[in-house]
């Protein structure tokens, strides 16, 4: 006895509610069920992916509520998510007699003709439909209105879908999130600054509409009118991280690097730690030639993101621009672990050997670079140049036809074979390469003169460089 008052207690009243279900299925029940103990009942066997069971208990539902629209709705939900559109179709059809605006059952019709593929007809359902509906309502359809445009590659008509959204309710923030994004994708940013100026003037403590428009202004190239808008933003909502992160990118394209540190250096105290600020301030300080704090938050950066052989690059970068060789070396080497396949770390590293003047491993760096990217003029000219400071001449001239069949003739190979042609003593020969080099590419001629300044010590050489100058 005691052990039933227990267990009775123990009952949960889901456990209760089946129970008496059971015996209305059996017909064994004394009483009837309500409505809603029906669209519970549903709903359990719905969520536990028990779809025969739901159906059924639609049915019985149906037996005692045939009026119903809950159980019609409920009846074309499971039907939908089992894929099988025409039945569920066909129960909204009879939902819609005695529910005929109902928005969940709306929003259910058009993701069946989704699932259909049928994109215009979903389309077209809700642009009908939206007229129907006032405030919350109309928004939830016309979002799901851009939805289906999305889906049917009308990327235009979302952008147009998204601007009637904010007509009705200017903070939304799902519709100002989204048509950030569109008005750069469908390079509509010009309207977006018209459309989001209008905003801000009428509401001008909406943070995210001073976004957009700082998005809009750095999409149009416009970056001091981005950031006065990002400043609104930030004035507003102190913590919209992203405000500060393109606030950052905006004062580096100017190249307002200590701007540019100081935002960066907000973000850092109001968000998570994150290898792309680390990075982007190791790259201001980069730019502002203090290698040493760089290399600081690019460190920074690789123990957020070890894998990230790029960050170990630009430490090799920094040392390498200190001329700190070995160190630099390391650091590419450490790059080059983490993508074998990057013919850039490959000339890094033997850049570095040469500056070593451990040559014979430098050319192997430049080869493996070669075969890493043989269509890259870049991988050919540290070949060529590595073999001519080794002055392996005429393996270099044998590689300049070599890269001439993989990239085509260029001024930069002919300016190298015309230096080759003057340390062999072919003087000739080497003004007719030089000439054609100018031909091709004046303003390369400096290719020419850093392998060796003393070729313009020679008349012939200089007064031939000083007549395509004045050309």
């Amino acid at each position: 006895m005691f052990e039933d008052d227990f267990h009775d207690e123990e009952r949960s009243p889901l456990e209760e509610l089946l129970e008496k279900y059971e015996m209305v299925k059996k017909g064994e029940s004394v009483s009837i069920m309500e409505e809603e103990e029906f669209e519970r009942v549903i709903e359990y066997y719905f969520q536990n992916s028990n779809e025969e069971q739901a159906l059924l208990a639609c049915e019985i539902a149906r037996t005692y509520y045939p009026f119903s629209a809950n159980v019609l709705l409920l009846k074309a939900e499971i039907l939908t998510q089992a894929q099988k559109y025409g039945q569920a179709l066909k129960a909204l059809d009879e939902m819609e007699q005695y529910d005929s605006n109902n928005l969940d059952a709306v929003l259910l019709r058009s993701d069946i003709l989704l699932g259909q593929f049928k994109y215009d007809q979903a389309a077209l359902w809700l642009e009908q439909k939206s007229g129907e509906f006032e405030k919350k309502e109309k928004i939830e359809i016309l979002l799901e209105l851009s939805d289906v445009y999305d889906e049917c590659e009308e990327f235009d008509a979302v952008f147009d879908t998204l601007k009637r959204v904010i007509k009705v309710d200017r903070r939304n923030e799902e519709a100002l999130q989204k048509i950030c994004f569109w008005a750069e994708f469908t390079e509509r940013l010009e309207e977006s600054v018209a459309l989001h100026t209008n905003l801000t003037e009428e509401d001008p403590y909406n943070a995210l509409a001073w976004f957009n428009l700082g998005a809009a202004y750095q999409g149009l190239k416009l970056y001091e009118k981005a950031i006065d808008a990002y400043e609104f933003c930030v004035a507003i909502d102190e913590k919209f991280e992203f405000a500060y992160r393109n606030m950052a990118d905006a004062y580096m394209r100017l190249k307002w690097y200590g701007k540019a540190i100081e935002v960066l250096e907000k973000h850092l105290e109001i968000a998570k730690p994150e290898d792309v600020i680390f990075e982007a301030m190791g790259y201001c300080w980069e730019k502002q030639k203090d290698f040493s704090r760089a290399r600081d938050y690019y460190r920074q950066a690789s123990q957020l993101s070890p894998q990230d052989d790029g960050i170990f690059y630009k430490i090799g970068e920094t040392y390498a621009r200190e001329q700190q060789w070995e160190k630099a070396m390391k650091s590419y080497s450490v790059a080059l672990h983490l993508d074998k396949n990057n013919a850039s770390y490959c000339m890094a590293i033997g850049n570095c050997l040469m500056e070593l003047d451990v040559k014979s491993e430098a050319l192997v760096c430049y080869l493996n670079a070669v075969h890493l990217k043989p269509g890259s003029k870049t991988t050919w000219l540290a070949l060529i140049k590595g073999l001519y400071l080794t002055g392996y001449y005429d393996e270099a001239l044998t590689q300049l036809d070599v890269a001439r069949e993989h990239c085509g003739d260029k001024a930069d190979f002919r300016y190298y074979q015309a230096a080759i042609m003057f340390e062999q003593g072919k003087a000739k020969e080497g003004l007719l390469q030089l000439e054609k080099a100018l031909r091709l590419g004046p303003g390369k001629v400096k290719l020419f003169t850093e392998l060796n300044p003393e070729f313009l010590r020679r008349t012939a050489v200089a007064e031939l460089v000083s007549k395509y100058k004045k050309k």
